[in-house]
């Protein structure tokens, strides 16, 4: 189990994060012109990804702004994200609290583009023994990719229960140990994430006591660009939302071209079809890019906004300096700035979105 390579690497995050704010590392796309490199890893929500650039998708909508657009599959979550930190990629597929606490927090001015689902039972909370509920945790050792949404999902979870991160205890695992760490003796309770979920869903002599459907349109997948090369080359972000959107209009329809979409997006996630559409049915897609534009605009993105930089300064995430969860500014659609307005790092820009939604990219 590479658990502890992976604590590692989650909390020093915000230190890298940090150091490579402060040095000359410049965006990937500064050095290279106009080729983008784009990261993401293996999850249901960002899967569209893989097969935009399968089926060519992807350079379609690249051609058409003349830019070149590198995606490139990185196996470990968090590692995508600090590597996007560092510069090395352009734009990653990830969430919104997984923006604030790694580039934001790091220093790296970073732009959200792409609301492409909520989580609506991808991510689970899970106990070993049958009939086990929430009051079961109390006490218990919660093994989790800590400081990420799943962090955040129990700490949520445990609020509704009328509990709190004191009675539990909490251990980092790597997303890729998911299962087969619930298969050792060690593991009692994990928090995990699709596709990992439904294949713990179907072992016996287990409880599912929580999952991400208890809390609608809270936990986000998004794309997030570099602001500054965003800036400079809005092509960049026409061309993702462009391919996103095309890819999500086949991928919804049950004909030949949707289903064939469907069994290569599960394949390389290392399922079969009907499992990957069980997942699907649990990932809240905005397919229509008007209804998640307009959801960015909502009191209750607001919210979000505030139970994230709550969360993530309560876990020491947003660095040394932050002396109260209003350390870094979150900018919102209309230009609304929850948090320290002179420390703008987070901006939500629903603007991509509503291109695709009229027709104008």
């Amino acid at each position: 189990m590479s658990g502890l390579s992976y604590l590692r690497k989650a909390a020093l995050a915000l230190v890298a994060g940090a150091m490579l704010a402060a040095s000359t590392l410049a965006p990937a796309a500064a050095a290279e012109g106009k080729t983008f490199k784009f990261a993401w890893s293996i999850y249901t929500g960002y899967m569209p990804w893989a097969y935009a650039e399968k089926s060519g998708i992807l350079k379609k909508w690249a051609d058409k702004y003349g830019i070149k657009i590198e995606l490139v599959q990185i196996n470990d979550y968090v590692e995508s994200i600090n590597q996007y930190t560092a510069g090395q990629y352009d734009a990653v597929a990830d969430t919104v609290m997984d923006s604030l606490t790694i580039p934001a927090a790091g220093g790296v001015d970073t732009t959200m583009i792409i609301l492409g689902d909520y989580t609506n039972g991808n991510d689970s909370i899970f106990i070993k023994g049958k009939g086990k509920t929430m009051a079961d945790l109390k006490g218990e050792k919660v093994y989790l990719v800590q400081y990420s949404v799943s962090h955040y999902m129990l700490w949520r979870a445990l609020q509704k229960a009328g509990l709190s991160e004191k009675d539990v205890e909490t251990a980092n695992i790597a997303d890729a140990d998911f299962v087969a760490a619930y298969n050792t003796p060690e593991v009692k309770t994990l928090v995990a994430w699709n596709p990992a979920t439904s294949q713990i869903r179907k072992l016996p002599d287990t409880s599912e006591v929580f999952n991400s459907s208890e809390l609608p349109g809270e936990i986000q997948d998004i794309v997030v660009v570099n602001t500054k090369v965003l800036k400079e080359s809005p092509e960049f972000g026409k061309a993702l939302a462009g391919a996103w959107y095309e890819v999500l209009g086949i991928m919804q329809k049950n004909d030949k071209e949707g289903i064939a979409a469907r069994t290569f997006m599960a394949a390389t996630s290392g399922t079969d079809l009907a499992d990957f559409d069980g997942q699907v049915k649990t990932t809240a897609f905005y397919y229509d890019p008007a209804k998640g534009a307009a959801f960015l605009k909502t009191p209750q993105m607001s919210e979000i906004a505030d139970h994230t930089m709550e969360f993530s300064f309560s876990h020491g995430l947003l660095g040394a300096k932050a002396k109260d969860k209003n350390f870094i500014g979150i900018e919102l659609p209309g230009g609304k700035i929850v948090g320290d307005k002179d420390n703008v790092k987070f901006r939500i820009d629903p603007s991509f979105m509503q291109m695709a939604a009229d027709g104008k990219l």
